[in-house]
């Protein structure tokens, strides 16, 4: 793996997440136990090296089931660093593409409720909406900053799902941003990058409302 970087403002006592670049699925990663290869050759606050940087085994996320993360330790730093598959969703269960599919799924549907209704039954309304409410505040929020740190690429891009597909002509859209989105992920919020959460504000969020419900084709043109 190419040497890696923190950017300025990583929680050292949280623990630090970088992005392990694979094509690799997440059934594949698993039944490869790809894991294995997953390392750093040089610490990425000490690239020049002498803090005893090592590998520190792995730790496990409940889902994917048998999913297995690598992880580093700085002894100078007193932190781990996490090597998270493109696949993967930081800070959140599950893979960017079932996160994605969320916010699809309410950008598609006649209203937030009705989505949430379909998407989590197995809970009251109330916790439905929270739990695709904190989905949807992350992802926008991520989809708002690409777009501000990417102008020359998505400015004219909504910050919506659906948008960034549509401007890509791929889907799931995520892992490709994450790629695309490289070199900023330090500042990006989960789950599609490393850095602080953050949400987008509820003007925003009301603004975003005309886009729940079918969008019309993108234009031929």
């Amino acid at each position: 793996m190419r040497p890696a970087t923190i950017g300025p403002g990583a929680d050292r006592n949280a623990g630090v997440q970088l992005r392990y670049k694979t094509g690799l699925t997440s059934e594949q990663y698993v039944s490869q136990q790809a894991w294995q290869h997953a390392s750093l050759d040089r610490c990425p606050w000490h690239p020049a090296g002498g803090c005893g940087f090592k590998s520190h085994g792995t730790y496990t996320r409940i889902y994917p089931p048998g999913m297995k993360i690598a992880r580093g330790y700085c002894p100078d730093e007193h932190a781990t660093v996490s090597m998270l598959p493109d696949f993967l969703a930081a800070k959140l269960p599950g893979t960017l593409r079932d996160v994605e599919q969320v916010i699809a799924e309410v950008e598609e549907a006649a209203t937030v409720e009705a989505a949430a209704d379909q998407l989590r039954p197995d809970v009251e309304m109330p916790g439905r909406l929270r739990w695709v409410g904190r989905r949807r505040r992350l992802v926008y929020a991520g989809l708002l900053a690409l777009r501000t740190l990417m102008p020359d690429v998505f400015a004219d891009c909504a910050a919506t799902v659906g948008a960034f597909r549509d401007a890509l002509g791929v889907a799931p859209v995520l892992p490709v941003l994450r790629a695309i989105g490289a070199e900023h992920l330090h500042v990006l919020p989960p789950p599609l990058g490393f850095g602080p959460r953050r949400t987008v504000s509820l003007h925003f969020m009301k603004c975003q409302q005309h886009s729940v419900g079918a969008r019309a084709p993108p234009s031929r043109a």
